[in-house]
């Protein structure tokens, strides 16, 4: 098993040098720094939680974006390691439909996965609640809201509706079709850090994975 944990990764290191251009200056000095390193080393030292192949893409994809791009800051990246180690396959695929669907609703997003209807007290429509909630309060989805010209946001208006005597009210459905969500910006962020995969560099060398042997060396 430590020989399996070993070989990934190893082939994860490799396929990061890949999506890098070594050549490149600032690039180079960015892998080399002792920022990166770290990145690197807490990425590894959490591999137990990368129970599946997906978190291991998800894992590549994100340090190799980390190398390359500076749109998040490393206490961003460390936060979206965090996620990868803690979500499952199913929480990113729900992170996954709101990014290709923004202002879906949460019935919508329950047909994406491609889910039969079921009972709203069934344990799929707890489960179903349960990651909603957890990627809400996370940060990385929200309820669609209306912004003013500096980017603040507008609080709702409450709807008072009347129920008529005797009359039972209903919860809210776990697949509402009214309420809309979005990705927060820190959800953006994580799509494209570690769902966007940088293409292989075709004048890659395996040779060219020097630059992380010494890290490779403390795992």
């Amino acid at each position: 098993m430590l020989a399996a944990e070993m070989h990934e990764k190893e082939q994860t290191i490799l396929e990061i040098t890949a999506r890098l251009d070594m050549r490149d200056e600032e690039t180079a000095k960015r892998v080399e720094s002792p920022e990166y390193q770290a990145l690197l080393r807490k990425a590894f030292r959490d591999w137990a939680g990368t129970e599946s192949e997906e978190k291991r893409v998800l894992i590549r994809n994100l340090l190799a974006n980390a190398a390359s791009a500076t749109l998040a800051s490393d206490d961003v990246i460390k936060l979206f390691l965090e996620w990868i180690k803690d979500y499952s396959e199913l929480h990113f695929a729900v992170i996954g439909a709101v990014y290709n669907s923004a202002g879906i609703t949460r019935g919508s997003i329950w047909r994406k996965l491609g889910r039969p209807i079921v009972r709203e007290d069934s344990s799929d429509a707890d489960l179903f609640r349960l990651l909603i909630r957890d990627l809400s309060t996370g940060g990385i989805i929200r309820q669609h809201r209306e912004t003013d010209y500096a980017g603040h946001f507008i609080a709702k208006r409450s709807l008072r509706t009347s129920t008529s005597k005797g009359e039972t009210k209903a919860m809210k459905s776990a697949f509402d079709e009214e309420e809309q969500y979005e990705l927060t910006a820190l959800g953006d962020q994580f799509v494209h850090y570690a769902i966007t995969d940088l293409p292989p560099k075709l004048e890659f060398k395996q040779a060219s994975s020097a630059d992380f042997n010494e890290t490779e060396k403390e795992l």
